[in-house]
């Protein structure tokens, strides 16, 4: 038996092609629907047909596993799909075009398939409005639940493969873009030529850029050598055959890795070759073997991330001195620098709303404000500053 058929028993053999129509248990239909009630079934069915379609289009670039449980997502998209269909009988038309939302997701599946796609495709799930609805069945309410922590776990492993890196170089560009607008500001409240805020602005860039990639390095490098002093080495197998079989500490060893007395009893005896096999797997954690993966993914590479925080940090940064590098000088500058730093925080902001699955919008007003904040005050400072050494 393949891995789908494993995720689905009763799956047919093309996941693309739903089931026969059938009756839908518990759904409370209307014995002639109105027409908004038809435009709102025909509305569902195209976002069904469009949402199996991503999943089938995210396989075609996955494998093993994660590939069998994207076809089996679109298997049960498809079941949804025979629902309304068998509600809306001949009344189902012409293919009605997906939701907006639905064909962006299609279009990224087919073009880029990251794990931006699958935190879209969460937050979709998450929204479904079938709880709600009187002529969807509670099961398909509850698959979309289940589909929403299924499509969360497959996103969390690609948030995993690039949280320290893309930490670094969410962190790196905010920093730059709220610094160096800040510095701008502040230099051009205090009364000074705009010549003198560009080169301002640029040694900010050049200091913070430096800064931020030096810091990086230094942490992510601590953060690493910090986690594998905490791993536990391979001694015990290369020092229980020489023990006292009397008188020896390898059981304070098991008990201070967290092993219960009797756990660590039964790795001692292991050990010890006390006992010629794994008699009693349940009390066993797994073999000591070195490991052959990064157990620090999450955290991300020294380098990676001191070259992430460097670019982004640069690249923010040199926002706010774009309107000066262009001729710009005075209080236009400093509008289209707000302006442009601005649109660049909603984009970082709802970047990140993406990526964690919540509401892009609200991330990015979140950076909006902040960073504009900080400017103003800046800007509040630099006017005093000025005042006072004028």
């Amino acid at each position: 038996m393949s891995q789908h058929a494993r995720f689905n028993r009763h799956a047919t053999p093309e996941a693309s092609q739903p089931s026969a129509p059938q009756e839908p248990a518990g759904a409370r239909q209307q014995a002639q629907p109105s027409p908004s009630d038809v435009k709102r079934w025909r509305q569902y069915l195209a976002d069904e047909r469009a949402e199996a379609a991503v999943y089938r289009d995210l396989a075609q670039n996955r494998q093993g596993e994660e590939r069998d449980i994207l076809l089996a997502l679109a298997e049960a998209e498809g079941r949804h799909e025979a629902h309304w269909l068998g509600l809306l009988g001949e009344r189902a038309g012409k293919p009605r075009r997906a939701s907006l939302r639905s064909r962006m997701l299609g279009f990224l599946a087919r073009h880029f398939g990251s794990v931006f796609v699958l935190a879209l495709a969460q937050r979709a799930e998450g929204r479904s409005p079938y709880a709600k609805d009187p002529n969807a069945t509670e099961a398909m309410a509850a698959d979309e639940q289940i589909h929403e922590e299924v499509v969360r776990g497959l996103a969390t492993r690609g948030r995993n493969r690039l949280a320290g890196t893309f930490r670094a170089a969410v962190f790196g560009a905010n920093d730059g873009l709220v610094s160096n607008l800040s510095l701008v500001m502040g230099m051009a409240a205090s009364g000074v030529a705009s010549s003198v805020v560009l080169l301002s602005g640029i040694a900010g860039l050049l200091a913070g850029a430096m800064s931020m990639g030096a810091g990086e390095f230094i942490s992510v490098r601590s953060q690493r050598e910090l986690l594998a002093a905490t791993r536990p080495t391979q001694v015990t197998l290369l020092a229980a055959p020489k023990l006292d079989l009397e008188h020896n500490e390898l059981l304070l060893v098991y008990l201070a890795r967290g092993m219960t007395q009797e756990a660590a009893q039964h790795r001692v005896a292991e050990r010890m070759g006390l006992l010629p096999c794994d008699c009693d797997p349940s009390l066993s954690l797994q073999p000591e073997l070195p490991d052959v993966e990064d157990q620090h993914e999450a955290v991300g590479t020294a380098w990676g991330a001191a070259l992430s925080s460097f670019c982004f940090f640069a690249s923010g940064a040199i926002v706010p001195i774009l309107p000066f590098l262009f001729g710009l000088t005075g209080v236009a500058a400093l509008v289209a620098a707000g302006i442009l730093v601005g649109l660049a925080l909603l984009v970082t902001g709802a970047t990140v709303g993406l990526l964690s699955g919540t509401s892009p919008l609200t991330r990015g007003l979140r950076q909006l404000a902040i960073g504009l904040g900080a400017a103003a005050i800046t800007y509040l400072l630099g006017l005093a500053f000025g005042t006072v050494v004028g």
